[in-house]
């Protein structure tokens, strides 16, 4: 049966990023994104795509994402340029999605937010751009290859719920507002 898979923040060929993720070049750090992505992901599964996935040009762009497993949709990050967010391998280009996962609402962004559509009624927000180093809560999971839980890779329902279930309970501005000391 097919998975949905979540991650962000590839950067594909970003040189920055090739340093702090310890590695000797782009292509080296790209391959094994590529590898530990396609161990992960099957052809028949989805991956949602938060964001920021290539420093590379277009057509290097296109090679990569012909190279991954999936069904991909990206929602796009700061670093998506219209060229990277027009190739054919996307099956939905959006700025932010909503989706149901195991019947609960998420919802997509490459940024954090504070407050989401439902989240007051228990919906889940998934993101990037903090490379992990925002906490999050029981309701919103940075998705990034960055993170602990990621391991330069997608992340799917297992790991998930395992991180979400291990975090402090999720606490809406509002709240906290009204609450007492």
């Amino acid at each position: 049966m097919p998975s949905t898979f979540f991650t962000s923040d590839t950067h594909f060929g970003h040189e920055r990023m090739v340093r702090l993720r310890g590695f000797a070049s782009k292509d080296a750090m790209d391959a094994a994104l590529i590898e530990r992505w396609n161990r992960i992901v099957g052809p028949d599964d989805t991956v949602h795509h938060l964001g920021d996935v290539s420093f590379r040009n277009t057509s290097e762009t296109r090679d990569i994402l012909e190279r991954l497993n999936g069904t991909l949709h990206l929602v796009e990050g700061n670093h998506d340029s219209r060229q990277i967010r027009n190739l054919p391998r996307w099956a939905s280009v959006s700025q932010i999605a909503e989706i149901k996962l195991d019947g609960l609402p998420a919802v997509l962004c490459h940024f954090r937010m504070a407050v989401w559509n439902r989240s007051h009624h228990g919906a889940l927000h998934f993101h990037g751009h903090c490379h992990g180093a925002m906490a999050g809560d029981s309701q919103c999971l940075d998705v990034g290859v960055d993170t602990a839980w990621a391991d330069l890779g997608p992340i799917g329902n297992d790991t998930i719920r395992r991180v979400l279930a291990a975090s402090p309970a999720h606490r809406e501005p509002f709240q906290r507002r009204y609450e007492t000391t």
